[in-house]
């Protein structure tokens, strides 16, 4: 059997996509011109913003734009590799946390989005933020939002917020599984029940491959999670597997 989460298994699946007619289009292009049809390349980049480079000059190859959502603390934001993605034609995005950070202070916590948006808006065009989950803070980010209004900031959409997840699949290898719910803490959407189940990434090539994959879906990737080299990849799977206990747990006792 071969490894999953690897460079190789990602092209296959890239390649099957693109086999079977599908198109891929940026956050901010759904929300610009709302298609029916189309795969949506989310990555929410946590951390190890090379791996990031990685996958995107891979899509460039392929001739596929995603988005790159970046957070503001140094184990992801990285200007020289967020400057190359964006040359690539990707889009970049901001992956914010404030609520948490903040401890749940509203006002610190808009002072600061505010801030750190600022930042991300002097080098690239952001049109499009997308939550962190923080699954150790007792504060949901995108509550901050029941208070304000980011698109008074030139935002055009947020993907957990803006998105009907009942007419759109939804995909996320969160917890280093595919749609896992016990290890799925607040990565998660309001889905049809009529959905697919994927246990591999090999299981998703193969429902392309047979017409079973729904024509209209986001993709949530995690780079990090993404490597040929064996260590980091076995240490990886180490450390996601102590994550993914702990996680199972705080969704028992909820």
């Amino acid at each position: 059997m071969k490894l999953d989460f690897t460079i190789k298994i990602f092209s296959d699946l890239l390649e099957s996509f693109i086999k079977s007619d599908y198109g891929f289009v940026t956050v901010r292009e759904y929300f610009e011109n709302q298609p029916d049809s189309g795969i949506i390349l989310r990555h929410d980049v946590d951390k190890k913003p090379y791996n990031a480079l990685v996958l995107a000059k891979i899509e460039k190859d392929f001739g596929i734009k995603g988005t790159y959502y970046f957070r503001i603390l140094r184990s992801s934001f990285n200007l020289d590799i967020m400057q190359s993605i964006s040359s690539l034609g990707h889009e970049i995005g901001y992956h914010y946390e404030e609520f948490s950070m903040n401890n749940g202070d509203l006002k610190r916590s808009l002072s600061s989005f505010e801030k750190n948006l600022g930042i991300f808006k002097k080098y690239f065009d952001v049109k499009t933020i997308c939550m962190h989950g923080s699954p150790l803070s007792k504060f949901d980010n995108r509550d901050i939002w029941k208070t304000y209004d980011y698109r008074k900031y030139n935002l055009i959409g947020e993907p957990y917020l803006d998105i009907d997840f009942k007419k759109m699949f939804y995909l996320t290898d969160t917890g280093r599984k595919w749609n896992a719910k016990s290890v799925i803490l607040r990565d998660k959407v309001q889905a049809s029940d009529n959905i697919p189940k994927f246990e591999r990434t090999s299981d998703i090539i193969e429902a392309v491959k047979n017409n079973e994959f729904p024509r209209l879906a986001m993709i949530t990737i995690h780079p990090q999670r993404w490597t040929d080299k064996y260590v980091e990849w076995f240490l990886e799977l180490i450390f996601q597997n102590i994550k993914n206990t702990a996680k199972w747990f705080m969704n028992k006792v909820k």
